[in-house]
């Protein structure tokens, strides 16, 4: 019985030292330090367990659960929040609810 229970704690024990936690780059375009809280606040509302965005280099470093959320729903919380990532572009509406020091150049999208 104890060998058991032994096994069964180690089990439980691994499986959450297994979870995996995936490390992404994501281009995100914004301005200034306003920009990068509300780009690293909506990221975490998605569920990125670590977010920090570089606004030289227009990169937001995210961690997060695999069994939690994925890239997608992070850049749209991103997109929803008014900022245009590598992959969801925000709508107009939410892009003219920013600040004006945080509405940044939109470029238009290249049809490939």
């Amino acid at each position: 019985m104890k060998h058991f229970l032994l096994l069964l704690i180690i089990v439980f024990v691994s499986a959450n030292l297994l979870a995996q936690t995936k490390e992404e780059t994501i281009k995100v375009s914004g301005n200034c330090g306003t920009c990068k809280k509300k780009i690293e606040k909506a990221a975490t509302a998605a569920g990125a367990s670590f977010a920090s965005w570089d606004k030289t280099t227009k990169i937001l470093e995210i961690k997060y659960d695999v069994a939690k959320t994925n890239d997608k729903k992070i850049q749209e919380s991103i997109a929803a929040a008014g900022y245009d990532t590598q992959d969801v572009k925000a709508t107009e509406e939410a892009y003219k609810k920013l600040d004006e020091c945080c509405q940044y150049d939109r470029k238009a999208v290249k049809k490939q």
